[in-house]
């Protein structure tokens, strides 16, 4: 289930991608997880607030990267990360080729800012 509608998604975006729900379902999934720990009342509509606007955020994140299906990756098997040509280095500098977003921040600042202002960030597990 997803923090988010797709209509809600549209007015951030200013139209709909052809897969909004599978988006919202991931970008939900995602904030999710960075909530792990955090403990927070659900029916509190400040809360609610920032789960929907972190969710559209990481829509939006997630589509600015490069990422379409909302779903983290790896470079292909097999895409070089770089090389030399003559005397110029090809290396890729700062993660892996190929269209990867996997040494990306799993949440776009814009979510995470949404989470933190509503103060459901800086929880850590509760010792029992």
């Amino acid at each position: 289930m997803s923090y988010a509608t797709m209509p809600d998604l549209e007015g951030l975006l200013g139209y709909l991608p052809a897969n909004a729900q599978q988006l919202l379902d991931n970008a939900s999934s995602d904030v999710d997880r960075v909530l792990f720990c955090a403990t927070y009342d659900a029916t509190n509509a400040t809360v609610i607030a920032a789960l929907k606007a972190a969710t559209i955020q990481q829509v939006a994140y997630q589509l600015e990267i490069g990422n379409d299906r909302g779903i983290r990756r790896e470079a292909p098997a097999g895409v070089p990360s770089g090389g030399n040509a003559g005397g110029v280095n090809l290396s890729h500098n700062g993660g892996a080729a190929g269209g990867s977003t996997a040494g990306l921040p799993i949440l776009g600042d814009q979510a995470w800012a949404a989470l933190m202002l509503a103060g459901l960030t800086g929880q850590g597990p509760i010792p029992v």
